[in-house]
């Protein structure tokens, strides 16, 4: 009977604490709540933040968007700001998760390149009510060229050379390994065709015996130890990559490829609106966004943070995708619950052979 009361009890604090500490939050006018991926600023700009508004930042963090959902779709815990990736910020719009933003008190959005806003408007926030791009990603194979002749690797299909068996590292997540092999077979990384995605599958499975690895994160450490020769990462972790391996280079392969936006967006429930906008509007000042991009050296949508940049920065291939290759390169799509259970099925098959 102790164990079960023991039990019961902790159940209930288990419960209870998350809906006491957002009851707490709820009454407190002079704090922002944040919920985004885990170090996905540079701390000063927190600080630089609360020195000049006088508003306590509280940040919560996740390692994927399917992490974060539920917790915004189950009302876990109460946001004023969430930044999340494109497909999501679909998914949460359709089902009337967000807020439309007052861009009245986000004058700065105007430092947002016209380029980024349209393709923000195009493939998931339509005439651009409820998010505002912070961070781009461009996903490409980053290689050492001690043991691969630059220019040699020039297209996804390169994957799937032979000469390249055990020196690899592939991604590991379910939608970004799916768009790899799709690309690579000339089809849409938002098809819902199921023959592609079986083709695809397929490919995937073929490349099975000549990955060293399947790897998100430890990808770039790997490369950088010598631990492989090539491998599919981010654009935001070569310049880092590249200082502590003078020898590694990035190709963005011929086919297009996936490109990412992360955006800030506010919660239907969100306690504190305006201090969100407030924080958003931060986000968007060029001298911040340009502290964040030294930070993260992802691709930045902020033009007058590019506007600050040193030239070789504004001259490497890594962070720009070249006009030529734009039309190619396609951002994921919320595809729905069918589309979600047949791209389910057909990973649990890869993973299963």
């Amino acid at each position: 009977m102790k164990k079960i009361i023991s039990v019961f009890v902790a159940v209930l604090m288990a419960v209870m604490l998350p809906l006491s500490l957002t009851a707490c939050s709820h009454g407190n006018p002079d704090e922002v709540l944040i919920f985004c991926y885990g170090d996905y600023m540079d701390p000063e700009v927190v600080d630089r933040f609360e020195d000049l508004t006088g508003l306590r930042v509280v940040i919560n963090t996740f390692d994927t968007c399917e992490e974060m959902y539920p917790v915004i779709k189950n009302q876990a815990g109460v946001y004023d700001a969430i930044c999340c990736s494109d497909y999501f910020i679909e998914r949460m719009r359709n089902e009337d998760m967000l807020q439309e933003i007052d861009y009245s008190n986000v004058p700065n959005v105007s430092n947002i390149g016209e380029r980024w806003m349209k393709y923000s408007d195009q493939y998931f926030d339509p005439g651009n009510k409820y998010s505002v791009p912070y961070q781009l990603g461009i996903a490409g194979i980053m290689y050492n060229t001690t043991k691969i002749e630059p220019g040699e690797i020039t297209s996804w299909n390169d994957l799937w050379d032979e000469k390249y068996a055990g020196k690899m590292i592939v991604q590991d997540s379910l939608r970004d390994t799916f768009a790899m092999a799709l690309k690579a077979k000339g089809h849409s990384l938002n098809t819902m065709s199921e023959d592609e995605l079986a083709e695809a599958t397929q490919y995937l499975i073929d490349q099975k015996p000549l990955v060293y690895k399947y790897a998100n994160d430890s990808a770039r450490d790997l490369l950088i130890g010598n631990s492989a020769d090539l491998g599919v990462v981010w654009n935001g972790e070569v310049l880092y990559s590249q200082e502590l391996n003078e020898d590694l280079d990035f190709v963005i392969p011929e086919e297009g490829t996936e490109i990412f936006i992360d955006s800030w967006c506010i919660p239907k429930n969100a306690f504190h609106k305006e201090n969100a906008e407030a924080w958003i509007n931060f986000m968007c000042r060029p001298d911040i966004a340009y502290q964040n991009f030294e930070y993260l050296t992802y691709s930045t949508p902020n033009e007058g943070a590019i506007e600050l940049m040193d030239e070789e920065y504004l001259e490497s291939e890594a962070l720009w995708l070249p006009d030529s290759l734009f039309e190619k390169s396609e951002i994921l799509r919320d595809l729905g619950p069918d589309g979600d259970d047949m791209y389910s099925k057909y990973w649990k098959t890869f993973k299963s052979e």
